[in-house]
């Protein structure tokens, strides 16, 4: 309450100090205007010419040049300081004074947070140096965030922001809880349903089981391109022993992707780990840029050999879209634009009765500059 009672004071004294001129009279408001000071200077002129110290020429054209200012100053004040009443100005004052505390406790309470306790200045501090610290500070935004939901138990916002910083401390079963309660009180989305889906999957260990396989089921039919489901769906298959469907699945993923998607490695070593991309990285840009190095013989022998290689490849598997991607990016990375463009019509004959890696396979052409 002493603390209150002292921001009251400021707050008072703040808005006295600046309303106080307009509760006073008017009158003395000119005491300091150019007008003054031009009355000033003719006087200071009359004395100086009975005293003789200046010329009566000087005297007069410096008595009519000041009088111009002076009539000049006069109407100027006039024009931009009409004479206030004095009543009305009192009145402005006592209502400032009295409603700006009132408007501003009646925007506070509804917006703000009086009964939040305070963050100690040492637990700040101690959060601010180390991992060890940043884990406490979560720690402490977990607590408070309960304390609230506690009491708030349908507040949809309080459990989507708890639900990933409870996973991120590896509080798994916490999180599938938060996870459920904010698909409740926030509405599904794929989103949700994938988010919820990984958390099961965390809380077992990094294996996606029946549970969590259905929450990523969910999702995808919600969006069938949430890029968390697919992931996940396609560890499922891995799981099945289905290999050549998590590859697939991965494929249609990675076709689809930004290609500054943060979570591409991770889908491009999953997809390797089933043995859909094992002889795709000795096609990539450091490999060949690194091949400059070598001899016109040497390097030419070694890009045709790996080149050769995914060609072969593809004949025999020739649904492999992002393997004919990657060979005709080789292609142009090498500077040989008709084999380029030949393998783009190969690529489209291969595909042509699947309309889906047909689709994928022209976006990714263009992305390459060969739409045509």
């Amino acid at each position: 309450m002493t603390l209150w009672f002292v921001f009251a004071l400021m707050t008072v004294a703040a808005i006295f100090a600046v309303l106080w001129p307009l509760g006073r009279n008017g009158r003395d408001q000119n005491q300091g205007s150019e007008v003054v000071v031009y009355k000033d200077q003719l006087a200071e002129i009359e004395r100086d010419l009975a005293a003789g110290l200046v010329a009566r020429p000087e005297a007069e054209a410096a008595r009519v040049e000041i009088s111009r200012r002076l009539l000049a100053a006069a109407g100027s004040e006039a024009a931009l300081m009409p004479a206030p009443s004095l009543k009305w100005r009192r009145a402005a004052a006592v209502l400032a004074l009295v409603g700006l505390p009132l408007v501003a406790a009646a925007i506070y309470v509804p917006l703000g947070s009086p009964a939040l306790r305070d963050f100690p200045l040492a637990q700040r501090e101690r959060g601010s140096g180390s991992g060890s610290g940043m884990a406490q500070s979560l720690e402490n935004l977990v607590a408070q965030v309960q304390q609230h939901l506690e009491k708030n138990p349908t507040d949809g916002r309080g459990w989507n922001v708890l639900a990933p910083v409870l996973e991120r401390l590896g509080r798994f079963d916490e999180a599938v809880r938060a996870y459920r309660n904010s698909i409740t009180y926030n509405g599904e989305s794929a989103e949700r349903r994938s988010d919820l889906g990984e958390a099961i999957a965390a809380a077992a260990g990094g294996v996606v089981t029946a549970e969590a396989k259905t929450e990523f089921e969910r999702a995808h039919a919600l969006n069938a391109d949430d890029p968390k489901a697919n992931y996940f769906l396609g560890l499922v298959a891995e799981q099945d022993g289905r290999k050549d469907d998590a590859a697939n699945i991965w494929r249609a993923l990675l076709a689809k992707a930004p290609s500054d998607a943060p979570w591409r490695p991770l889908v491009q070593s999953s997809l390797a780990r089933v043995g859909g991309g094992s002889s795709m990285p000795a096609l990539s840009d450091e490999t060949i840029a690194a091949s400059k190095d070598m001899n016109d013989g040497d390097r030419n022998a070694m890009i045709r050999s790996m080149v050769e290689r995914l060609a072969t490849r593809l004949k025999q598997n020739g649904d492999d879209v992002d393997g004919w991607l990657r060979l005709v990016r080789a292609y142009l990375v090498m500077g040989d634009r008709d084999k380029a463009r030949g393998a783009s019509t190969d690529a489209r004959q291969a595909v042509a009765n699947d309309s889906e890696r047909l689709r994928q396979l022209n976006q990714g052409l263009k992305t390459l500059g060969l739409d045509g």
